[in-house]
């Protein structure tokens, strides 16, 4: 699928707010909110910086007539930007403990880096904007914003960046800078990537759809992206965001990074050839977003009871929401194609 900039549509501020709420809650409220519940306290540093970077970056693209493809890249530059400019947690040898738990070298935390590109591109930036299609099927495609909101948004995304940098870098690595080597190469990086991603990949014949002998039942795909999903996390991140190593000394701290690259890389792929198959639906959708969403809420459960309370409840959301949405889009079809209507559905 790849956007192609027509002109928006009426009522495309609903959708607009849609992708910003759900950004933040799939990126935080229904992940680190359940193992550290002081994130809720940052809720509106969290909805300006989310929010309006991927409502901009979704924007960015539309504009370009880019895909998802695009999006992937503008989400690997929305991640050095937060991660890097804002926060400084890729450097920082402080940072959330990454330098121990994480496999570190050159002055950069390789381990986190790679577990926060998994996160940011599935949890804030695709999986929000393809719920957010999936509710609002007319917008697919349109912008949401004329371009005086979209410069507005793109303002208000540095002022959310910059708040990262003011609140809790200032906060959790008191007095630390990034070095400039680094701070030049993560602003060349993310300029390089948003013009791959907006001039370069736009330009390219739109690919043969991919060969697939057979597209598996929803419930599979649900089942094996939540799975894959628990996979990746665990590979990179301690359980429950505890400050241990991921596998204490027992193996050295690449290799989990390099076999977590492998699941990332080998399920993308797998995505990518369900997705170019003609049986792909949207209730195949909604079940990827679902096993997605539940396999990145279940890795934050260990730790405690309440943690555990916490994440089953969330879970329970997750599934309850995603069943109405699935229902809304069966509905939405059955109106489309009535049957025994008296006449033929078209």
């Amino acid at each position: 699928m790849s956007y192609t900039g027509a002109p928006s549509a009426p009522g495309r501020l609903r959708p607009a707010w849609t992708l910003v709420v759900l950004t933040t809650v799939c990126a935080e409220l229904t992940f680190t909110a359940v193992a550290v519940p002081l994130t809720w306290l940052l809720l509106p540093l969290l909805m300006v910086m989310y929010g309006a970077g991927v409502l901009v970056l979704r924007e960015a693209a539309v504009r370009a007539g880019a895909g998802w493809p695009s999006l992937v890249l503008l989400g690997l530059a929305y991640q050095l930007a937060e991660d890097g400019l804002g926060l400084q947690a890729l450097t920082s040898p402080n940072m959330y403990g990454a330098a121990e738990w994480g496999w570190r070298a050159l002055g950069v935390n390789w381990t986190y880096w790679e577990s926060q590109v998994g996160v940011h591109v599935v949890f804030s930036v695709l999986l929000p904007i393809m719920i957010t299609d999936l509710i609002f099927p007319a917008h697919r495609g349109r912008r949401y914003l004329r371009t005086p909101g979209f410069v507005g948004a793109g303002a208000v995304a540095v002022l959310g960046v910059l708040g990262l940098r003011v609140v809790i870098s200032a906060s959790e690595d008191p007095g630390y800078r990034t070095p400039w080597g680094w701070t030049a190469g993560f602003i060349v990086a993310i300029a390089l990537l948003a013009f791959a991603a907006l001039r370069i990949l736009p330009l390219r014949a739109v690919p043969e759809p991919l060969p697939v002998v057979h597209v598996p039942k929803p419930a599979v795909v649900g089942t094996a992206s939540g799975a894959a999903t628990l996979v990746f996390l665990v590979l990179l991140l301690p359980p429950a965001l505890r400050p241990d190593p991921v596998f204490g000394d027992s193996i050295p701290l690449s290799i989990p990074f390099a076999v977590a690259a492998l699941v990332a890389l080998g399920s993308g792929w797998m995505v990518l050839r369900w997705c170019s198959a003609t049986g792909w639906s949207d209730r195949h959708r909604v079940r990827l977003a679902g096993g997605i969403s539940v396999g990145h809420t279940a890795f934050m459960m260990p730790g405690t009871p309440v943690t555990a309370l916490v994440g089953a409840i969330t879970i329970a959301l997750e599934l309850v929401l995603l069943r109405m949405l699935g229902r809304r889009i069966e509905d939405r079809k059955s109106a489309q194609n009535p049957v025994g209507s008296g006449r033929i559905a078209r």
